[in-house]
């Protein structure tokens, strides 16, 4: 184990040297805090969206990653309002109505924008490890074979929406995780390194915790996962077309949907982001292949258990 996380630190050590951006997607979560820890030399600024009406995670993490590395922190608290409209443009960059991405990518959406809107031209971020080191919790009960069955899936169809924003917006996107070299040695580190059990408690992205957890604070590194709608806020959206939308206007628009344009949808949340879509790229293209169609929306799926144009798990 000591080999590879020796390896592991200096694959990333160079990735992240290797950045040109001066500005660090930061959360206080595990990955980003690692790119803090490696760039720290060159004091870059921090930025981190926090949703101001919701409930957020990453708030006092992110502070802390900022303090013990003595970088610069921009806090961007975002309004409701100002999240409605990053809704409308990360369903024009992403042409999908997929709710979990939405919630997750307007965050990165967000971040970008601020970064054009200031004059900066790149960002970095930490996608990847997630994928590459089993970060997220629903590989955390599989076996051992399946979870090497499961790693190898995801890293195939891995996709990185972030990388879509910051074309859009003129911004390039740094990812160290996702450099060739990385991927690499990821690939090849045994998956019992990669969920392991610490105490009583089960972990994913294991090497990376134990490789780092004395050079940044102990409680980020073993911080449980939190996705970006978690982190900023954002997956109090869902609450939000909860309240806002009645019951019997779902319940009617879904009828017609459903009779019209042949679309099930799942929720008050989905539904919002539907019309936003069909009001900026028209319907959706259905598949004439059925078995491998989303059962929901009807567009090829490209054999994933995941809908990646409505956001249907599983299907």
């Amino acid at each position: 184990m000591e080999e590879i996380s020796k390896k592991l630190f200096e694959e990333l050590k160079i990735a992240c040297n290797s950045c040109k951006a001066d500005t660090i997607s930061l959360s206080g979560g595990l990955d980003s805090t690692i790119l803090a820890y490696f760039l720290k030399e060159k004091n870059p600024r921090t930025i981190s969206i926090i949703a101001e009406d919701f409930v957020s995670n990453d708030l006092t993490y992110c502070q802390l990653a900022a303090k013990k590395f003595d970088l610069p922190l921009e806090i961007i608290n975002v309004e409701t309002n100002e999240i409605l409209e990053a809704i409308k443009g990360t369903i024009s960059i992403l042409k999908n109505f997929n709710d979990i991405e939405i919630r997750n990518n307007l965050v990165m959406y967000l971040a970008i924008k601020w970064v054009k809107d200031h004059g900066f031209d790149g960002i970095i971020t930490g996608d990847g490890a997630d994928e590459l080191f089993a970060g997220y919790s629903f590989l955390i009960k599989k076996s051992e074979e399946d979870l090497k069955k499961e790693i190898q899936r995801i890293c195939k169809i891995m996709h990185f929406p972030t990388q879509k924003i910051g074309k859009a917006f003129g911004v390039k996107v740094e990812s160290p995780y996702l450099n060739e070299k990385v991927i690499e040695l990821a690939k090849n580190i045994p998956v019992n390194l990669k969920v392991k059990t610490k105490g009583r408690k089960k972990y994913g992205k294991w090497i990376l915790r134990k490789t780092f957890e004395k050079k940044i604070p102990l409680q980020i590194a073993w911080r449980d996962k939190s996705p970006m709608q978690d982190g900023a806020g954002t997956s109090g959206l869902t609450n939000l077309f909860d309240i806002v939308i009645s019951d019997d206007i779902f319940s009617k628009k879904k009828k017609e949907v459903e009779q019209k344009e042949g679309i099930t949808i799942r929720s008050k949340e989905s539904m919002y982001y539907f019309e936003t879509y069909r009001n900026l790229h028209g319907l959706p293209i259905m598949s004439e292949d059925f078995p491998n169609s989303c059962p929901y929306c009807h567009v090829a799926t490209k054999n994933s258990k995941f809908c990646r144009m409505c956001g249907a798990f599983p299907i």
